[in-house]
Formats: structure tokens, sequence, C-alpha cells
């Protein structure tokens, strides 16, 4: 177990199959993160003393700039044994939930579309999350931890379910949807991430979903369903698909209680179709076409392929969004 100490005297533990960040978080530090995989360069950290070993050997975060400042990614990085580093520790990062490493048993998976199945799993414990956060799943025969946002709530019941979107070609939803059977058992990590659920602000949510992004909207629209202090709220779900047999989620929502009064559902699909007599095109542009005009006067939180997000994140930032109204994870 490696001792590791940070610029303003935090001091926690590390053990040498954990990494650096995750670690933090455990102890109830604010390490700054995001994506959890190397992608997004955001709990990059400097090297004061000691050494690490990056888990990924070419994460796509870690540049040739940050090699020569003996800069490493925190998600990525196992102690070799003590260090001191150098980070801006957050109190925004803190974890109302403790991310733990726990087993999984599969109790079933439910088609929703063609592509996208539920995944449901025994925990074994109590197992809390926020709405719209995600966890870490370790399948067998495959490397490194894949992150799957929650489409349930709470977890307190000892049940994590995640709506997951096969890939093509894709190693680790090959071995899910292929090869994983009910009363299979998988090792994960969680909860993480920042896109949950805020039910302070006074605002009417607008979620907006394209693929496997339909998880955790599915996760928040639950629990603002439910929740006391958003029963005056309205929730905007829009998702947003190829082809009409893409579309999904209007079903999971038509059962939570106000939909179609403060609960409204729109579909729109890219590539025109005949028959099809919903709103087309990509999805960030038909949000910008829907809500354009009024979007400062939604709490907005958005999840999907690289690509939409990167167009979701545009759209926004010209239409002038105030950033603190906006929430999402970055996953590449």
């Amino acid at each position: 177990m490696a001792t590791i100490e940070t610029n303003d005297g935090s001091v926690f533990s590390c053990s040498s199959d954990d990494t650096v960040m995750r670690a933090a978080l455990r102890a109830g530090l604010g390490f700054p993160y995001e994506c959890n995989v190397g992608a997004c360069g955001n709990c990059r950290f400097e090297l004061i003393e000691g050494t690490v070993t990056h888990r990924r050997t070419d994460p796509p975060a870690w540049t040739e700039r940050d090699r020569r400042r003996n800069r490493w990614l925190g998600c990525q990085s196992r102690p070799d044994g003590d260090c001191r580093i150098k980070v801006r520790l957050d109190a925004r990062y803190v974890s109302v939930h403790k991310p733990k490493r726990r087993e999984l048993r599969l109790t079933g998976a439910i088609p929703i579309t063609h592509d996208i199945s539920e995944f449901r799993f025994e925990t074994g414990d109590a197992a809390p999350f926020l709405p719209g956060q995600y966890a870490l799943l370790y399948l067998p025969e495959v490397s490194g931890g894949r992150p799957y946002s929650f489409c349930n709530v709470d977890g307190k019941t000892g049940i994590w379910s995640f709506q997951i979107k096969r890939v093509p070609g894709g190693e680790a939803t090959s071995r899910l949807f292929d090869a994983l059977r009910v009363g299979d058992s998988l090792a994960a990590d969680g909860p993480f991430g920042m896109a949950y659920l805020r039910e302070d602000p006074p605002r009417d949510l607008l979620l907006v979903a394209g693929g496997s992004g339909l998880s955790p909207m599915i996760s928040i629209a639950r629990a603002a369903a439910h929740s006391d202090k958003l029963r005056d709220r309205g929730i905007h779900f829009v998702y947003g698909g190829r082809t009409p047999e893409d579309i999904c989620g209007e079903e999971i929502l038509s059962a939570l209680p106000g939909y179609g009064e403060r609960i409204r559902y729109l579909g729109a699909i890219s590539e025109p179709e005949q028959g099809w007599d919903g709103p087309t095109g990509l999805v960030h542009q038909v949000v910008d076409d829907t809500y354009g005009g009024d979007l400062k006067s939604f709490e907005i939180y958005f999840a999907g392929p690289a690509a939409m997000g990167e167009a979701m994140q545009k759209m926004l930032v010209d239409a002038g969004m105030p950033l603190d109204q906006v929430h999402f994870d970055q996953f590449f």
C-alpha cells in the first residue's frame, strides 16, 4: 500500500492495483476527473517524487508535452511506491457516494432496440449512486474497464442496471451481448461521474440522448419524475437516432407519473425516411430548432456518441448557454 501526498498536504493510501485518482476519490478527496479511461486529460497531475506506471501505455490524453513535464493521468497511474504529487483538488469532485470495487452478478438482459439492451446486475450489497452517474465494468478477457451509465435509480436495493448499445466489432459489447449469461459475474467499480441530477436549480429539465446515452438520461428522468423538489418542473426528453428502428425511450418514459403532461418526449432521425412524421436532422440541430430561443430557461443534460457531444457543446456555446446549466461527462 503506497502513501500519496499532495501539494496541499492531503495524504491518502493507494493499493498497487488501484489508480491514484480513484484512490483519492475513495478517500473523500476532490480529485478532478471525467472520462476515467485516459481520454479526456482532466485528471492530469504532476509527479514530484516517486514513480508511477500507467495502466494504458498510450492513453489518448497523455501527450509528449506531459511526458517532458512529468505529468501523468490520475485515472491510469498506479503507484510503484510512496509518491508526492501536485494536483489542484476541487471540492466539486468529492463523491457523494464513494466509489467501491465490487462483484456484480447478471440477473437479466432485456432488449430495447435491435442493438440496445438493458443489463441488470445484483451488487450483493446496498450500492447507492446519483442519477446520471456511471460505473466501470471489467469484462472477462477484455483489457481495462469500460464506463457504462446507470439507467435505474438509487442502487440502495442492490441493483445496478445499464442500457448498453452493441458496438459492431466492439470487444466489450461483444462479450456482454454474446458471451455473458444470467448468473455470470464480473468486477465493477463505481459510482463515478459529474453529470448527475441537480435538484436545486429552478428550471425545467432538457434531457438529450443518442445511442447508449439513453441510459443516464433515463436514470435522470426516472429520478426527476419522483422527486418532491422537482414536482413542478417540466421534463423534456429528446432522443436522436439514425433511422426509426433506432428510436427508443418513449415507452419507458410513458410509465412515469406525469407523462404527457410535464414529461414530454421527442424522437428525431438523422436520415429522412418515407413514413416518418417526426423531426429529421442531427439531434443537436433538432434541439436548436425546437428549443433554440428558450435554451437558457433549462437545466440541460446530454449523453451520447462523441460527435453528438461535441456538436451539442458547440451549439450551446454559440447560443450563449451558461456553463453551470449544462451537464455531461466526456467519453471518447
